[in-house]
């Protein structure tokens, strides 16, 4: 296996289990504080991790800090923080409104959309065979997020469905990061540049729970050591999949493999919480797992 394709695979699953593990802690703290206090509260802990992350390496490897020295960088960054922050609340807000079953399969389907766009507007090469293997890793996450009553979407009026906007506006947005991401941060410095990401990202949502009059008081205490885990599984998948995206061109497999998130928040949620495992979440787990070997030997 090629170096390039090991770190691709490698990133896309640092991904895969670092924005796995923010949800599954998440459901430990949204009942008790809310979601956009959750998300707040997660990236203020989030930001004090990669800057230590940031200090630690410089300080430990002594690596020529490249931060960006151009406004145009730090504004592009800025660009990219306020992006996703706008992801997340389109994901909270169509959640708060639709039922979960409907709109999450349809929020899963954006790394389709990262494949296409890299493929006709950035020319990335995908071979047939890799596109199939991506292919079989996109229809496992479907499957995973499909319940039944997903199926209800036949007998309904697609737009009308409550939270749907507000879903396929995530979709957008969340695509359009991923790929614009992938092809910003090749060549750069990939930890330097997420960290000054992922802190205009959480200026961002601190902002919208501001306008929002969102209360971030927090009257158990305990709940801050979820907010901490959260904080320690994001900054894994944002570092994971920046580093894959700045040092390999595969910006479809970083993408694909990330999107699994699910496998492990179902399954953890079944471990610890007694939530049940579908069959369809079975075969869509299988199917990931199969795309992801298949991957690594195409």
């Amino acid at each position: 296996m090629e170096r390039n394709l090991l770190i691709a695979i490698l990133a896309g699953l640092a991904g895969m289990a670092g924005w796995g593990l923010a949800d599954f802690f998440a459901k430990k703290t949204i009942d008790k504080v809310g979601d956009m206090a959750t998300l707040a509260w997660a990236h203020v802990f989030g930001v004090v991790i990669i800057f230590a992350l940031v200090v630690g390496r410089f300080l430990t490897d002594r690596p020529e800090l490249r931060m960006p020295s151009r406004a145009e960088d730090v504004g592009i960054l800025v660009f990219f923080g306020a992006l996703q922050a706008a992801v997340y609340a389109f994901v909270y807000r169509a959640f708060g409104r639709g039922q979960l079953a409907l709109l999450n399969p349809v929020f899963s389907s954006y790394s389709g959309f990262v494949v296409v766009v890299s493929v006709l507007a950035f020319g990335e090469v995908i071979g047939s065979l890799m596109l199939f293997c991506l292919a079989v890793v996109f229809a496992g996450i479907l499957l995973i997020n499909l319940d039944q009553a997903s199926f209800a979407l036949r007998r309904l009026k697609f737009l009308r469905i409550p939270g749907m906007k507000e879903i396929l506006a995530a979709v957008g947005l969340a695509a359009a990061w991923t790929v614009l991401w992938g092809h910003f941060v090749i060549g750069r410095d990939w930890l330097s540049y997420a960290a000054l990401m992922y802190l205009f990202m959480s200026v961002t949502i601190l902002v919208l729970c501001r306008a929002q009059r969102v209360s971030l008081r927090v009257r158990d205490r305990t709940t801050f050591k979820f907010f901490l885990l959260i904080g320690i599984a994001e900054v894994a998948a944002y570092v994971g999949v920046s580093y894959g995206y700045s040092l390999t061109a595969h910006t479809s497999i970083v993408a694909v493999l990330s999107a699994a998130f699910s496998i492990p928040t179902v399954f953890l949620a079944r471990a610890f919480l007694n939530e049940r495992v579908t069959r369809l979440q079975l075969g869509g787990t299988a199917l990931v797992i199969a795309g992801v070997v298949l991957v690594a030997l195409a």
